[in-house]
């Protein structure tokens, strides 16, 4: 334990240092978030602090790696794809990337970590499980794909995507401490959960830097390979960390699908997520925040550490999860024009 405080908490404050230095850096570059209409915030404020969470979390992978605590597959998976992310998203920060070029970046990525983890693990549906063979390798892909993209569809708030990966680990934490005979397997998200709460140092509303692609794609895709690392060691534990990320997943899904069948670009910038109405709504972002880490440990963490100790079958554990999320979305009108309104 006291080896494991030597990573963790040098960890946070590696972080908290680091993303101070990036914010004086986006300063002096220029780097600047600048309000627009699809923004929901009213300062210019720099960008890129996200790659403070990759500088610490990379490096901390491989010394737990050499402590004995990461195989070499799971060093190889989420440092080669989590890398590729962040490296495509640091570009973007700096100069735009057409989104083609952004998408086959991620699909790369979200291939090299499934090549390293052995592909996608079996599922337990309904009682059953079931190994979807090549079929679940491509549900994989896209589910990864998905994941990364919808966490910077997400960080449009102060605090908010920082704060869900500091609770969503969390949850990991507990889940795997409690269930898996190899206690091993919570060390990455209890990094993870450090590098991300160092940033939340500087990035919690009022936020002095934000996120910017760099940490927002590169935590969508570790936290994916986080649940089907998972996965691969009991089925249930795959939807327990579907339900902790809940709902990021509900709000960006009903948001955007509901703008693909208007016809509207799905890859525009736009301030129709149910959060972000949220926010406008209470004229304030941190009471959003707060309530999204209310939602996940009050109600999402219960539910995905049911799921994992086999409580309740996981998928009728996401149903359960997702039901009032949906009514969320709902009541503050997810996906409707500002127009419509």
């Amino acid at each position: 334990m006291t080896e494991l405080l030597r990573v963790l908490l040098p960890a946070l404050i590696a972080a908290a240092v680091l993303t101070e230095v990036f914010r004086r850096y986006a300063l002096a570059a220029n780097l600047m978030d600048a309000p627009n209409r699809r923004s929901s915030h009213v300062l210019p404020t720099p960008r890129g602090g996200g790659l403070a969470i990759v500088s610490v979390f990379l490096p901390g992978l491989a010394v737990l790696n050499r402590m004995g605590f990461l195989p070499d597959n799971a060093l190889w998976a989420l440092c080669g794809a989590g890398g590729v992310v962040a490296l495509i998203g640091f570009w973007d920060d700096h100069r735009h990337v057409p989104a083609r070029w952004r998408l086959l970046a991620h699909f790369l990525g979200a291939g090299w970590g499934l090549y390293w983890l052995g592909g996608m693990p079996p599922l337990s549906f309904l009682g059953h499980t079931l190994d979807l063979g090549w079929l679940g390798h491509f549900l994989g892909l896209i589910y990864l794909v998905w994941l990364l993209n919808l966490y910077n569809f997400m960080d449009g708030i102060d605090g908010l995507a920082g704060m869900e990966t500091v609770t969503a680990c969390l949850g990991g934490i507990l889940l795997l401490s409690i269930t898996a005979q190899d206690h091993s397997l919570a060390l990455p998200p209890a990094l993870l959960a450090s590098a991300a709460g160092g940033f939340l140092v500087w990035n919690f509303p009022p936020a002095k830097i934000f996120m910017g692609d760099v940490g927002s794609g590169f935590l969508g895709m570790v936290l994916g390979l986080f649940s089907l690392q998972a996965a691969a060691v009991s089925p249930q534990f795959f939807w327990s960390w579907v339900i902790l990320l809940g709902l990021f997943i509900v709000d960006a899904t009903w948001t955007l699908c509901r703008r693909f069948f208007r016809g509207e670009p799905v890859h525009e910038a736009h301030r129709s997520h149910a959060y972000q109405k949220a926010s406008r709504r209470f004229g304030a972002h941190q009471p959003v925040t707060l309530a999204a880490a209310a939602i996940n440990l009050g109600w999402l963490m219960p539910l995905a550490l049911a799921v994992g100790l086999g409580k309740l079958d996981g998928v009728l554990g996401v149903a359960l999860a997702y039901l009032p999320l949906v009514f969320l979305a709902i009541r503050f009108k997810a996906g409707e024009r500002e127009a419509d309104r």
